[in-house]
């Protein structure tokens, strides 16, 4: 299965001491190379930064049609067109992105997409984490990820808890 993430998954799941469920579950993890220069914006080491670095088990790549990325740009930030056209590039299975409006470009052009939600929900599904509420709790306060009592809700409910 060929995966690609945007930065906010590796950021987020960082944050929350959560970040080698990627590795579990994914098993390998492509990276293009805006998402490795997010990770290091403003000359500050944000959380992932470490964890993207030392881990073996993530590829960058860098983007070999750069017209996709300039088209995608209009809407997204870097990170989040290059991890769309490296999706492209790869023919990725799945594609980590949390934005709203990646997501939305990333269904237009028929990626199949998962957030870091959707990664606990299947943690969890899969026996990875015994509770995912802790983590959606640590999501909002150590993370400062936005979720909202709908979305918080309904992961608890798919996790059956």
């Amino acid at each position: 299965m060929i995966v690609v993430s945007n930065t906010s998954p590796l950021t987020n799941l960082a944050a929350i001491g959560q970040f080698a469920l990627l590795h579990d579950l994914f098993g390998h993890l492509h990276v293009p190379t805006a998402v490795v220069h997010e990770l290091a914006a403003g000359g500050k080491s944000w959380p992932g930064s470490a964890e993207v670095a030392s881990a073996t088990w993530i590829t960058t790549h860098p983007i070999h049609n750069q017209t996709v990325v300039d088209v995608l740009r209009l809407d997204l930030d870097w990170g989040e067109a290059e991890a769309l056209a490296l999706a492209i590039q790869l023919k990725a299975d799945l594609v980590l992105l949390d934005e709203q409006t990646a997501r939305y470009a990333a269904q237009y052009l028929n990626l199949r997409v998962m957030g870091v939600v959707g990664l606990l929900v299947r943690a969890k599904t899969i026996g990875l984490l015994p509770r995912i509420h802790p983590q959606l709790d640590a999501l909002r306060e150590q993370a400062g990820f936005y979720l909202s009592e709908a979305v918080y809700r309904e992961a608890l409910r798919l996790a059956n808890e």
